[in-house]
């Protein structure tokens, strides 16, 4: 058989399958890559036939639905070493009003043939689906047209497009006012009752009041409600719909008997209860109008970094400036940013200095100096001086859209309690609709009196709120990490927000952490006996051998060099030698090596005659480095120390860790004696030194079983393993794209007492989330028992529902206040 195209059956089990999913498939080069793929799939209890296609890097898979799903399938490819070529598409749904909508929502996506997971969110109104194919994204908006909700595809231009568009409020706010100009004089009167006066209208003025706000104002509760009954599922709406209907037809029941009674206007007309069915849909109208605005506020800090961003930008081109579009803008154009304008792409100065405002971005609380050679952000305010800017990043490439597609990613996510939630929200409504007959029967087997045990039904509809459930986790989260990003702070997902509540012991990589991250070369002594005998003879070949490095210590010898005015030599054949140093050559044949006393060993090179010199300077916290010639007889020739500041706000990190219960670590490739000496300055306890790159993943292990929970924070390409293997990696926002991508949190100010205060609004988030689902349950765990019981008015019963949803958004609207101790 031609294995470019290779089908197979498995031979286990029968099994019903009925579903058929293709996934693209990335990596196979042979038909050995093939048989891997099927043998993966094949050991799922519940594949069916397997087609294999290598040309056309794909596989069609039938499998059994009842027993598999198609993240099993995507993860039983990728385990068996292959690249799932999945895609993330954003939707925009109308017509969602509580948890059970999302639950009907997700599982009308997740029925959807193609699709590998979707995820919606109540307060911003958006599913992200996962497809293995963009074809399927028609047939997901379908599914979810089809359970009662109108969706259409986000755009997938530049972060910031997909945040929330709220409607305008205008006809909300004037349905609102319609709803108690018209409840107004049914509710007023009753104000009179306890002292004796019965100003209520007659019932045909009752009646002609309720009848516009029940079928017209009220008229979206019954078309969701009807869509829900259709999707076989409930929601607000139905039992709001449900429940005000009843109050108004038992009152025109009782009018219309009370017209045709032969006693008419001869005695009292009965109490009515239309004021109970309109007051209570105004309330519900007044609820989600007050919940739509303080669902739109938490979505102010995406909106505030998008208005960052602008729309022009002065283009530098055959010596003239130009005011282009920003979309006109590309890689490596020159603009030109004058004094008090925002800086409109990222970008390196060429020209002038500036003190910059990044602080809308990064949360650095005062403008910083920029200077030629140095970076600048798109979005940053520029102060006196003009600047000539080369172009380095456009659109989705610029920090400011990074930032937002993270906190736009973050609040669209789900904590994993909210999963909990949702199964509860999706079965709600029909217990709540039992709830209500059982109560119904119950009273009226208790005394038989049928306008008692209905009004008693209606009351335990209208006071039940999936609303606040639905509502208690994605509005916190939206606040949480909306305020956290206008400090500087950029949290990856909702589950970083309950993993950073664990954490118990935060790991630093020390140095460009805990330290500037800026060493100078402080001493540079030639050994006795080296060929070179002038020791700026050595440093130009030190500086030479270093000058395409990026590390610290290396970028420390070239500057000195250069400070110097030393010619460089030509360097040959430089290697870095990963958590050791770099090795090279010159044009003469003489190589050198570069690094750590573990470099040197190696080499079989003994340092134990300098090692009371090299213990003296690390003792002052230097970090020491060596220099040996390696062709021929490897021999030592030099030895180097570089002094590294700590930052200054480092302690006062350290301290406020130490403050809420968590414990500071160094971990370092420096050496012990230096490392201590930085320790004991910034008053961190516990030390992990000559720590290799390869090897602090493995440390952050060893921790984790000594502390618990641990965090680890970093800022270099050698960290971002131990970032992934710590329960929460935290890299700073100087640091780079490889450490920022691998980590949990990412922080855009290169502060330790961000650490503090990315730990700290995170645990305050999880907080609130605590705090409104307690509300949400105790709203109706709380309120049905007591309308069961007959000791609620279906007014208050309505309006307990109605700012249920208000109060829990509101509460989540308080971290807005938040502001951290590191930043403005």
């Amino acid at each position: 058989m031609d294995l470019a195209t290779r089908t197979a059956t498995p031979g286990k089990s029968p099994t019903n399958a009925t579903a058929r999913l293709r996934l693209p498939v990335s990596g196979m080069t042979c038909g050995s890559c093939v048989r891997r793929v099927e043998a993966g799939l094949e050991r799922l209890e519940g594949t069916g036939e397997i087609a294999v296609n290598l040309a056309g890097e794909h596989v069609e898979i039938a499998y059994d639905p009842t027993r598999l799903t198609p993240h099993d399938l995507v993860e039983a490819v990728e385990a068996a070493g292959y690249d799932v070529k999945l895609r993330e598409v954003d939707l925009a749904l109308e017509g969602m009003t509580c948890g059970s909508c999302v639950a009907r929502a997700e599982k009308a996506l997740l029925a959807t043939p193609g699709v590998i997971s979707a995820s919606v969110n109540l307060a911003t109104e958006r599913a992200r689906v996962t497809v293995a194919d963009e074809a399927v994204v028609d047939d997901a908006i379908r599914a979810v047209s089809d359970a009662g909700y109108a969706g259409q595809r986000v755009s997938q231009g530049e972060p910031g497009t997909g945040t929330p568009a709220y409607p305008d409020d205008s006809r909300e706010k004037l349905h609102v006012a319609i709803g108690i100009a018209l409840s107004a004089p049914l509710v007023l009167p009753m104000l009179g009752m306890p002292f004796g006066y019965h100003w209520m209208p007659p019932g045909w003025v009752q009646v002609l009041l309720a009848t516009p706000v029940q079928f017209w104002l009220g008229a979206r509760f019954y078309v969701s409600g009807w869509k829900a009954l259709k999707a076989r599922t409930g929601n607000m709406e139905l039992l709001v719909a449900m429940g005000t209907s009843a109050g108004y037809f038992l009152s025109l029941y009782m009018l219309i008997s009370y017209w045709l009674s032969p006693h008419a206007g001869m005695h009292h007309e009965p109490e009515y209860y239309f004021e109970a069915a309109a007051v209570i849909i105004t309330l519900v109208l007044l609820g989600k109008y007050l919940e739509a605005r303080a669902k739109r506020k938490t979505a102010d800090a995406v909106r505030a970094l998008a208005a960052l961003r602008p729309d022009t930008a002065r283009l530098r081109s055959n010596g003239e400036d130009t005011i282009v579009p920003i979309a006109q803008v590309r890689a490596g154009d020159i603009v030109v940013v004058r004094p008090g304008e925002r800086v409109p792409v990222d970008g390196r100065i060429r020209e002038g200095e500036s003190e910059i405002d990044e602080s809308m971005v990064t949360g650095e609380s005062l403008p910083v100096h920029r200077e030629e050679g140095a970076r600048v952000i798109g979005g940053s305010i520029n102060g006196s001086g003009r600047l000539i800017i080369e172009t380095t990043a456009i659109g989705q490439d610029t920090t400011l859209s990074r930032i937002m597609k993270l906190v736009e990613g973050a609040q669209a996510s789900k904590a994993p309690i909210q999963k909990l939630v949702d199964k509860v929200a999706a079965i709600f409504v029909p217990v709540v609709v039992v709830i209500a007959a059982i109560t119904l029967v119950t009273w009226l087997a208790i005394d038989g009196d049928v306008e008692k045990a209905i009004v008693t039904a209606v009351t335990v509809l209208v006071i039940a709120c999936p609303c606040a459930l639905g509502l208690a986790t994605p509005t916190a989260i939206m606040a949480g990490t909306g305020a956290a990003a206008s400090s500087g702070i950029l949290i990856k997902d909702a589950e970083m927000l309950e993993r950073a509540h664990a954490i118990r012991a935060v790991a630093f990589d020390k140095t460009g952490t805990l330290t500037l991250g800026k060493p100078a070369l402080a001493g540079f002594t030639p050994v006795a006996g080296a060929d070179v005998s002038a020791s700026d003879g050595l440093l130009a070949i030190a500086a030479a051998l270093q000058e395409g490095s990026e590390h610290p210590l290396a970028g420390a010898v070239v500057t000195a060099a250069k400070e110097k005015g030393l010619a460089l030599p030509q360097a040959q054949a430089v290697k870095a030698v990963p958590g050791r140093g770099i090795e090279g050559g010159l044009d003469d044949g003489a190589r050198y090596a570069i690094g750590s006393a573990r470099q040197m060993a190696d080499h079989g090179i003994a340092l134990d005659d300098l090692a009371s010199a090299a213990q003296e300077e690390a003792a002052r916290g230097r970090s020491i480095s060596y220099m040996a010639r390696i062709d021929g007889t490897p021999r030592l020739v030099a030895w180097m120390s570089f002094a590294d500041q700590p930052r200054e706000s480092a302690r006062a990190a350290v301290a406020k860790l130490r403050a809420i219960g968590i414990t500071s670590i160094m971990v370092t490739g420096d050496n012990e004696a230096a490392a201590r000496a930085i320790a004991r300055e910034i008053g961190i306890d516990e030390i992990r030194a000559e720590v290799a790159p390869e090897d602090k993943a493995r440390i952050v292990g060893e921790l984790r079983a000594i502390h618990g929970a641990i965090a680890m924070v970093g800022d270099g390409v050698n960290d971002a393993p131990a970032l992934a293997a710590a329960d929460l990696g935290i890299a700073m926002g100087s640091g780079t794209d490889v450490a920022m991508e691998a980590a949990g949190i990412t922080l855009m100010r290169s502060d330790p007492l961000a650490v503090a205060d990315a730990l700290d609004v995170s645990r305050r988030t999880r907080s609130k989330i605590k705090q409104n689902l307690f509300w949400a349950f105790i709203y109706n765990t709380g309120g049905i028992p007591l309308a069961a019981f007959g000791l609620l008015n279906p007014i208050i019963a309505g309006a307990a529902m109605a700012f249920s949803s208000v109060s829990v958004v509101s509460n989540a609207l308080l971290l807005r206040r938040w502001k951290p101790a590191g930043g403005r």
